[in-house]
C-alpha cells in the first residue's frame, strides 16, 4: 500500500510540476503567441535528441506565432510522469498536443481520452491509439534495415569481402514502439539479404549506457568471433561503443548506431563506429508543431509523414546534408 501511495505522490508532484511549467511557458509568452498554445511532450528533456526535437518545436512557435510549452520527463523510462504531464497539459485547453509516446501500450489509453478532448499529433514513437489526428516519424523499419545494410557493409570491409559471421542486436528498452520497428527492420533485412550473418543475441537493456557496456563486454567475451553489433538508440550506442573502444576492436567489430552527438561523432571519427543511422529530429519537432496548427484550424493534414532516415558514414559525414544532420541548431 506504501508503494502505491508512493507511486501516486510521485505522479501528483509529476502533475503539479508539468501545471507549472505549463502555466509559467503562457504567462511568459509574448501577445502575439499568447492566443494559441500548443504544448509538446517529449521523453526526456536532457537527452541531446530531444533537444533537437525542442529546438525546431521552439523555431515553429516563432515562426508561427504559437505558444510551444516544452514538457517531458527526466528519462525515458518515466512513464507514469508523462501520463501526468499530458493529462495536465489536456487539462490547460490547448489548441492541440504534441507528443513522442514513451512506452506504446502504457500510453495507448491515455492518448485516446487525450484526443477525446483535443487534437493530438504523434511523433517519433507510436502508441497503441487509433486516436492521432497525425503522425510523424522516421520509418523505423525502413531505418532498421538500413541498420543491416550498414553493417554488413562494415563487416565486408573488414573481412575482404566476404559478409558472414555473429551478429548482434541490443535495444535500449522493451516495449518502445520505435525500437521494436528498427528491430523488426534489422531482422528483416537481415534475413532476405544477407545469409552469411547470424543472429546470435538479441537483447534488452534497462534504457542506460552502462548497461549497454556490460552487455557488450559479455557478448564480446562469450564470442571473440563476433562480426558486428546494432545498438538501436543513442544511449545503447554510447554504452557499446565504449565497449568496442576499451576491448581495442575498433574496426574489427562493426558497430552501427542509430542518432548522433558529440560522442558518437568521435567515435565515427575514431573508426570505433562503423556508421550512424540519423533521423531529423529538427523536422519533426518543427513539422509537429505546424501539422498540430493546422490540425487545430481543422484544416486537412496528412495521416502519416516520413521525416526520413540516413546511414551517416566516415566518408560522408561531411556532405552538407549530412553535416546539417550531425550539426543542428539549437538555439
Amino acid at each position: 500500500m506504501k508503494f502505491v501511495t508512493s507511486i501516486l505522490n510521485r505522479r501528483s508532484l509529476v502533475a503539479l510540476a508539468a501545471a507549472s511549467m505549463l502555466a509559467g511557458a503562457m504567462h511568459s509568452a509574448p501577445a502575439s503567441a499568447a492566443d494559441v498554445t500548443i504544448p509538446i511532450i517529449v521523453k526526456d528533456t536532457t537527452s541531446f535528441y530531444w533537444q533537437i526535437v525542442l529546438a525546431g518545436a521552439r523555431k515553429a512557435g516563432k515562426d508561427l506565432g504559437v505558444n510551444v510549452p516544452e514538457l517531458g520527463a527526466q528519462a525515458e523510462t518515466d512513464v507514469n510522469g508523462q501520463i501526468s504531464i499530458l493529462e495536465n497539459a489536456v487539462a490547460g485547453n490547448p489548441a492541440a498536443v504534441v507528443i513522442a509516446p514513451t512506452e506504446a501500450k502504457a500510453l495507448g489509453k491515455p492518448i485516446d481520452e487525450a484526443a477525446s478532448k483535443v487534437k493530438v499529433i504523434g511523433i517519433d514513437s507510436g502508441a497503441d491509439s487509433k486516436a492521432f489526428t497525425s503522425f510523424l516519424t522516421t520509418d523505423n523499419v525502413q531505418g532498421g534495415r538500413v541498420a543491416a545494410d550498414g553493417l554488413a557493409a562494415a563487416i565486408g570491409e573488414a573481412n575482404g569481402g566476404k559478409v558472414e559471421g555473429k551478429v548482434a542486436l541490443i535495444t535500449a528498452l522493451p516495449g518502445a514502439g520505435s525500437l521494436e520497428q528498427r528491430a523488426q527492420g534489422f531482422k528483416e533485412q537481415l534475413k532476405a539479404k544477407y545469409p552469411g550473418l547470424e543472429l546470435i543475441a538479441d537483447k534488452y537493456a534497462d534504457g542506460q549506457a552502462t548497461t549497454g557496456l556490460n552487455i557488450a563486454t559479455d557478448l564480446i567475451t562469450a564470442n571473440p568471433d563476433l562480426k558486428g553489433i546494432f545498438a538501436s538508440n543513442l544511449i545503447m550506442a554510447q554504452g557499446v561503443g565504449q565497449a568496442i573502444a576499451e576491448n581495442n576492436l575498433a574496426g574489427k567489430v562493426g558497430l552501427i548506431g542509430f542518432d548522433s552527438d558529440e560522442k558518437l561523432i568521435k567515435f565515427l571519427n575514431d573508426g570505433v563506429i562503423s556508421g550512424l543511422v540519423v533521423q531529423d529530429p529538427y523536422r519533426m519537432g518543427y513539422d509537429g508543431i505546424k501539422t498540430a496548427l493546422a490540425a487545430s484550424k481543422n484544416e486537412k493534414v496528412e495521416a502519416n509523414v516520413d521525416t526520413g532516415a540516413n546511414l551517416v558514414t566516415k566518408a560522408n559525414m561531411k556532405e552538407p546534408k549530412i553535416d546539417a544532420l550531425l550539426n543542428p541548431k539549437l538555439d
